[in-house]
């Protein structure tokens, strides 16, 4: 996961004034939808959150049924008293920090909903080129045989599964709650018969049970440990197991690309994710001859994939 440049830390100097005016909403503009998001959207401001509209109105819509074009088509729609309580129940909430997804409890990713909870990782834009890569990567060949490491909610395994209907996905976390999750989603869009879930440390599963691999997806950790105490309160509730990626941040990779060469075919790849800060670092952990890797950039022209092909005499199986 990618923590941006305006997930900084530190309390919102407005926390106070929204304290104060929380009480009072729907009491100035009246009870109506207009007024309520003009409302909400300045308490947001007040409490330092980066996107105060788009949240009112996507937390308004989520407690009235709506999508956010219904907010506008009724803009003079009465919000009911009860409707107004949970509203206010959700705002400070957000105003706390807590990410959005796990207040409406969804989040799109790959143009697909993902249910989310707090026992997972929110799904980031970012790491939808990690998908896109695998797929391409995939695609011209037969029917892959593919590996989801540190799952959380399901979105690359599900993702692909969607995206690759001949491909079987093996999907591990060593989350139990994840995986409940990752295992909804599944149901959610009809691969759950393509996709088997796992629970175990890393590749381990894989291992024992002997299966071999055209390619191995990785979101695993990467937050530097010495960097935790510094993120966000947003990203602060999100579980610190997804999050820690020990000293430097690629502890956990490490240990990944040992299991990796075990278990891929040769020509097998591996995809990861990474800090652009990680580059060096994540690009000499699968050195040549063993790996033919390289460097995939962002939209912001920054490294964010580290994908390494396997040579033909270093695989496992």
């Amino acid at each position: 996961m990618r923590v941006s440049s305006l997930e900084q830390t530190g309390r919102p100097r407005g926390r106070l004034c929204f304290m104060t005016m929380l009480p009072t909403m729907g009491t100035v503009f009246g009870r109506y939808v207009k007024g309520i998001l003009k409302e909400a959207t300045g308490l947001l401001k007040a409490a330092g959150i980066p996107s105060p509209r788009v949240d009112a109105e996507v937390l308004l819509g989520f407690v009235l049924g709506c999508d956010r074009l219904a907010l506008y088509r009724e803009p003079l729609r009465k919000v009911a008293a009860e409707e107004l309580v949970r509203y206010k129940e959700l705002l400070y909430r957000r105003a706390d920090g807590e990410p959005v997804a796990y207040l409406t409890g969804e989040k799109e990713f790959m143009g697909l909903s993902f249910t989310v909870t707090q026992a997972v990782l929110v799904p980031r834009p970012e790491t939808e080129l990690l998908v896109e890569t695998a797929a391409s990567l995939l695609k011209a060949g037969p029917a892959a045989v593919v590996a989801d490491v540190g799952t959380g909610c399901g979105a690359i395994a599900v993702s692909l599964a969607v995206l690759l209907p001949e491909a079987q996905v093996f999907a591990v976390d060593i989350s139990e709650a994840a995986l409940a999750v990752a295992r909804e989603n599944a149901r959610r869009h009809r691969v759950e018969g393509r996709v088997t879930f796992l629970e175990g440390d890393l590749l381990q599963p894989l291992m024992e049970a002997g299966h071999s691999f055209d390619l191995v997806a990785a979101n695993l950790p990467y937050v530097p440990r010495e960097d935790m105490p510094d993120l966000s309160r947003e990203v602060r509730h999100e579980p610190a197991l997804a999050l820690d990626g020990g000293p430097g941040g690629l502890v956990l990779y490490r240990r990944l690309v040992h299991q990796a060469m075990q278990i891929l075919k040769p020509g097998g790849c591996l995809v990861a994710e990474i800090d652009h800060r990680q580059a060096q670092a994540a690009l000499a952990l699968v050195p040549v001859p063993a790996w033919a890797s390289e460097l995939r950039p962002d939209l912001a022209g920054r490294p964010r994939l580290v994908v390494a092909r396997l040579s033909g005499s270093a695989g496992g199986r």
